[in-house]
């Protein structure tokens, strides 16, 4: 393991991921992602890095830390903080089992929270664990999304008359207030900070901020944010979408385009405007500007929540939930845990 805090440890996370990015399926899996959480929320929290080789080349990577104490699980980084779907970074599934076989081995127990259900870590781990302790594959959070093609460029059309009347009405709405324009941006480094703090401003602005949810609420998490969209604006990936009543923004978007996707990490409107529906003419528009680009999914890495499959889309990216239990103390202690919750659940109905 190489320890992402020490002098050189970052340096080693960039080369495997430059030797193994076009294995990537998530830009969570990118160096900028780790880095910037070791920089902010994981500031205290230390990263390690393993890493599998083979005749001295680098054939796998995984970043993974853990909290206090000798029973704390090791786990992704990111997976409490911001709850984005990870995964190791392997060449093939042969260098995936010898990351598993590395897994396998360790004292500490391992959670993997979201990790796409066809990752080739899953099986390897299976086989890896045999002998050696058990390991738990249950369904996680999935991840909804938008396959786009030519038939989105005019989004508004993908809907149900019902709908596209309550998007001409909205419109309508807006138009009240002032004049309306929508952008999807691709800013320079000289550019960034301000587009960004006007999407934090505009976020604050909504119910986010009493439910404590919006980046304005949490130093570290602005910190995180702002770390890691620059290292994308720097790449050239970064999108920052507004839609504007007279200059003002009253929706936002902060996403990166990568890999031929639009990954959309943050939303947020003003509440003042509520009623011409500001985030639904945003979303509308930036579907309609991705397949105009040729990007082939609009990626919503949040959770699959009901009024995104009820308005959006029904189509998801499953993802798995692994938890790793080794015959050692701290092993068992995390299986006879997870047992007791287990348990608890299966009770709670019969004695309503």
């Amino acid at each position: 393991m190489i320890d992402l805090g020490l002098p050189g440890g970052m340096e080693a996370l960039v080369r495997g991921w430059e030797l193994l990015q076009p294995q990537a399926t998530l830009p969570t899996q990118g160096a900028d992602f780790i880095a910037a959480l070791g920089r902010t929320l994981l500031a205290d929290t230390p990263i390690k890095l393993v890493e599998a080789k083979e005749e001295d080349e680098t054939v796998a990577v995984l970043p993974l830390c853990h909290g206090r104490g000798p029973f704390a699980r090791w786990r992704l980084p990111g997976a409490a903080e911001v709850f984005e779907p990870g995964d190791a970074l392997c060449r093939d599934d042969r260098s995936a089992e010898t990351l598993a076989q590395f897994l396998a081995r360790q004292a500490r127990p391992v959670e993997l929270h979201r990790v796409p259900a066809d990752s080739s870590l899953i099986p390897a781990l299976k086989a890896a664990i045999k002998g050696r302790g058990w390991v738990s594959v249950r369904p996680a959070t999935a991840c909804p999304y938008i396959a786009l093609d030519a038939s989105w460029i005019d989004a508004e059309s993908r809907f149900s008359s019902r709908r596209r009347s309550d998007f001409r009405r909205a419109e309508r709405r807006a138009a009240e207030f002032g004049s309306v324009t929508c952008e999807v941006l691709s800013p320079g480094l000289a550019e960034f900070d301000a587009l960004f703090d006007e999407a934090v401003a505009a976020e604050a602005r909504s119910w986010k901020a009493e439910a404590g949810t919006a980046i304005a609420c949490d130093p570290a998490k602005e910190q995180f944010f702002r770390s890691y969209f620059q290292a994308a604006c720097a790449r050239g990936e970064f999108r920052a979408a507004f839609l504007r009543i007279d200059g003002q923004v009253v929706a936002m978007q902060l996403a990166v385009e990568w890999s031929g996707r639009y990954w959309l990490y943050k939303i947020g409107y003003d509440e003042a405007y509520g009623r011409c529906s500001p985030g639904t003419l945003l979303m509308l528009h930036c579907l309609g500007d991705a397949a105009r680009r040729g990007l082939e999914s609009f990626e919503l890495l949040g959770d699959a929540e009901a009024w995104i499959a009820d308005f959006w889309t029904r189509e998801q990216h499953e993802c798995r939930r692994v938890r790793t239990y080794p015959l050692s103390l701290s092993g068992l202690t995390a299986l006879f845990a997870d047992g007791a919750v287990w348990m608890r659940g299966r009770l709670r109905p019969s004695a309503a």
